[in-house]
């Protein structure tokens, strides 16, 4: 069933990020990669072209660090959407997203997913090292109003720091019209040492959930990461809720997800300790060296994890969010 189903691709087009999670990110930041680490616009585009054509591409979804902080973001998306790909999507902590939603829209990004751990500015500010909450409500909004739907909104849900927050976020989602996805804490990078402490489950935040709203399971999309429901308020409103549980419920037998770093590693998953080079090949003397990148993305899939083991020191604004 795995080999049938289309490759979803996400790509960290920067290693710079204006927020320090608590989970992401030490408080002192970290060292940033050379600009000759750096993929090239060029050299995405000509990856994912390569990509779509020879083995099928059903999403790309741009990702960081902040995708917004990666000059010439407008131009990848352009020329992302020009190859006509199924679905053209975005991550972002939303900080930026106010004066890009509508320039992004029109060149062809069809959607967005925004981080927004906390509706408590205090909490927010605490969890993101210094993020401005009004300024990632503004950017949700005009990502509604630029026509970047369906909005869905992430929450990573962390014990004794956010976990009260559920249902409001729950109902914010309804109210706003977006989508709200609740994730589990993976032990990588800065969340491995406080992992057993914050860790809360989906099947925890569902029950706090189902406790505030009606929820009704829908049909899972294939290759989703995401159970999701049907939510119904007591004022009737409805929408829908997801939760994506890597550590509880992992997704992996259909997982056709790949992650290409900024350096140019591609990732089969988070539970690999290692990817596989595709700059040199992106880089070769003449021209793309098409034979090792057809290599690179076989090995990618063949070496994808069982899941059962995400553990690893990697931040993840080195992997791609």
């Amino acid at each position: 069933m795995q080999d049938s189903l289309p490759i979803s691709l996400r790509v960290s087009v920067t290693d710079r990020c204006d927020e320090r999670c608590l989970y992401c990110r030490p408080p002192e930041g970290v060292a940033l990669v050379s600009h000759e680490e750096v993929l090239r616009l060029e050299e995405i585009l000509r990856f994912v072209r390569f990509v779509r054509d020879r083995f099928g591409l059903a999403k790309v979804r741009l990702t960081g660090g902040e995708p917004l902080l990666r000059r010439g973001l407008a131009e990848l998306v352009r020329g992302l959407a020009g190859m006509g790909l199924p679905d053209l999507a975005m991550t972002t902590n939303g900080q930026r997203l106010a004066d890009m939603a509508q320039p992004l829209r029109r060149a062809g990004l069809r959607r967005v997913n925004v981080s927004l751990d906390s509706l408590d500015p205090d909490t927010y500010r605490r969890l993101t090292r210094g993020g401005d909450l009004a300024r990632t409500l503004r950017g949700i909004e005009a990502a509604r109003d630029a026509g970047l739907v369906p909005v869905k909104l992430n929450t990573v849900v962390l014990r004794g720091i956010n976990d009260e927050e559920v249902v409001p976020l729950a109902r914010f989602g309804l109210e706003q019209g977006c989508e709200v996805r609740f994730l589990e804490l993976m032990p990588i990078g800065e969340a491995v040492p406080s992992h057993a402490r914050w860790f809360v489950s989906s099947a925890e935040v569902r029950c706090r959930v189902a406790g505030a709203m009606h929820l009704e399971p829908l049909a899972a999309e294939p290759g989703s990461s995401s159970g999701t429901f049907l939510a119904r308020d007591s004022g009737g409103r409805t929408g829908r809720v997801g939760f994506v549980s890597p550590c509880s419920e992992p997704f992996c037998g259909e997982c056709r997800r790949l992650r290409l770093t900024t350096t140019g590693r591609l990732l089969g998953c988070l539970g690999q300790r290692r990817g596989v080079d595709v700059r040199a090949a992106l880089r070769a003397p003449g021209g793309p060296d098409e034979a090792n990148l057809a290599r690179a993305v076989e090995e990618a899939l063949r070496a994808k994890s069982d899941g059962r083991c995400f553990a690893r020191q990697d931040l993840m604004v080195r992997i791609g969010g």
